[in-house]
């Protein structure tokens, strides 16, 4: 059975208090509700934020392409969106996901963060 979205609600005091970089961008780290892990940071600006608010499913902003990107429109490996957080600087968003499928990294890992300074995983 495939999860469900969820919108958020957008408030305007919540999206005031978003500090965007000289790009419009914020960082969002993106963590497994499960597990607790961390799979995955991406960049969003304030239309990115809205849509993954909005859709329940995350979307993000390429600094590389300059396109939206919703994760897992290609691969199948979607984000479900649970709950949102900003910092206490309101310059990191935190975006607790459902993850769906082999995992958040176009590797085919479960997580991004795979590969360990030291050693092996």
């Amino acid at each position: 059975m495939s999860p469900t979205a969820t919108p958020i609600p957008i408030r305007g005091e919540d999206l005031a208090e978003i500090h965007w970089d000289p790009r419009g961008l914020v960082p969002a780290v993106v963590q497994d509700r499960d597990t607790g892990r961390v799979l995955m940071l991406a960049w969003m600006n304030e239309a990115s934020l809205r849509r993954s608010l909005e859709e329940g499913r995350t979307v993000f902003w390429s600094r590389r392409r300059q396109e939206f990107w919703r994760k897992g429109d290609t691969s199948g490996d979607r984000q479900w969106l649970r709950e949102a957080y900003y910092d206490c600087d309101g310059d990191t968003l935190l975006l607790v996901v459902d993850q769906e499928g082999a995992g958040a990294c176009h590797t085919g890992e479960f997580s991004c963060f795979f590969r360990r300074f030291g050693g092996d995983g």
